[in-house]
């Protein structure tokens, strides 16, 4: 993966880390009676949809352009009231970063990690469907919560799969 590639993908990477940690700390805030902190909460949608458009670029980048120090940038405008700009954001970012390591895996010929990068990404899209439903009920958020837990299982596995098939390694190690 070139620099250019590697700065998107681990920007990305980290927008959603940091996405999910702060959502942990809201839902941990709330759910100890200390505050309810709407802004923690406000900005998971927007910080996680750009952090998988970023990776997803990243993916994308490696695997059409040619591998030298070219560097991209994506942004969203800074004042945007709608949510639209970030569900397009997120289904690009993920698929693009989903069906890049598909491509990755079947070029490597482990055509199981290119199934689990798949349903990874179907997983994810459950997940933005079940986002729009009542949570009001425990069972909605366990549902939610087994889909997530699938799909991040997929991709984790998938991954793994790859790096054991030598993606990632240098050359000699």
């Amino acid at each position: 993966m070139s620099k250019g590639a590697f700065a998107l993908f681990a920007a990305g990477s980290i927008n959603v880390i940091a996405a999910g940690a702060l959502k942990a700390l809201y839902k941990l805030l709330y759910a100890a009676a200390v505050c309810d902190f709407e802004r923690l909460d406000a900005i998971f949608f927007p910080l996680q949809s750009l952090g998988f458009l970023l990776a997803g670029a990243g993916v994308v980048a490696m695997l059409c352009h040619r591998q030298g120090n070219t560097v991209y940038a994506a942004a969203a405008p800074a004042v945007f009231g709608g949510t639209m700009l970030f569900v397009v954001c997120m289904v690009a970012g993920m698929a693009g970063m989903m069906i890049g390591l598909a491509v990755v895996a079947v070029r490597m010929k482990k055509r199981g990690a290119a199934v689990l990068f798949a349903a990874a990404l179907l997983c994810s899209v459950c997940m933005g469907y079940l986002s729009t439903r009542n949570f009001a009920q425990a069972a909605m958020n366990w549902l939610a919560e087994g889909v997530n837990v699938v799909g991040q299982g997929a991709l984790l596995w998938g991954a793994v799969s790859l790096h054991r098939a030598g993606l990632g390694r240098r050359p000699g190690a």
